[in-house]
């Protein structure tokens, strides 16, 4: 935060060191060329610094005007970092961190995971990422034991993006999973592997910093999601 020059004044008597303070302010103003003609702090500092060396001996400057210089100085600081603690607070409420964030709540995003959980409806999806075409790809999707639950018998495919899904049934139409498995993939070779998760809740940490998206997965930043549906 800067001041304008005339905010601050002085009724300190300053002779040989009126055409040096002056000297301190032309320097500082517009010195980045840009026109801005305001000082900070320091440079106030600066210009008070001058003040008391070059004063008048026969004429001190008075205690009590010291005191409100001194006091003018301290509102200064006390406006900047006012200003730069609300900047913070605006900062960690705008944008994609809270507001936008909280509009994806009951959807579906892809993220980078090894893990897929079920949907609302207890459907699975996801999509892994192929470097080299495959002869037969299968998509295994294990539980916290290690048993397979379900086996995706996908066939050849081409490198690239390759789609799976699962309703979460066994072949006599019984729900077969409840929970997150482990994506095991057997048959090809992969650079991704992701899942869909469903965004339950959007969490705003106390350290203003992004918005967290709580999923089934864990949480995600919504910078994580590779595609929103």
């Amino acid at each position: 935060m800067t001041t304008a020059l005339q905010n601050l004044s002085s009724s300190w008597k300053v002779d040989s060191a009126t055409s040096l303070s002056n000297s301190l302010a032309s320097n500082t103003v517009g010195k980045s060329g840009t026109g801005d003609k305001s000082l900070g702090q320091s440079d106030y500092l600066k210009l008070m610094t001058a003040q008391l060396q070059f004063q008048d001996p026969f004429a001190p400057m008075d205690n009590s005007q010291m005191v409100a210089q001194m006091a003018q100085f301290s509102q200064i600081a006390a406006s900047t970092e006012s200003n730069t603690t609300l900047k913070t607070i605006a900062d960690s409420l705008s944008g994609s961190r809270l507001s936008d964030a909280a509009s994806w709540i009951g959807k579906s995003m892809l993220v980078k995971s090894e893990k897929v959980a079920p949907d609302t409806l207890g459907q699975y999806a996801g999509q892994i990422t192929l470097s080299g075409d495959s002869d037969a790809l299968k998509v295994e999707l294990v539980d916290s034991a290690g048993s397979v639950v379900k086996s995706i018998d996908m066939g050849k495919q081409k490198a690239g993006d390759v789609n799976f899904y699962w309703n979460g049934e066994d072949d006599a139409g019984e729900r077969a999973a409840s929970g997150p498995l482990t994506i095991r993939v057997t048959g090809g070779t992969t650079s991704k592997i992701a899942s869909w998760a469903t965004v339950a809740a959007v969490q705003s940490p106390a350290s203003g910093g992004d918005a967290k998206l709580i999923t089934p997965l864990g949480n995600f930043t919504p910078a994580d999601a590779l595609s929103l549906g």
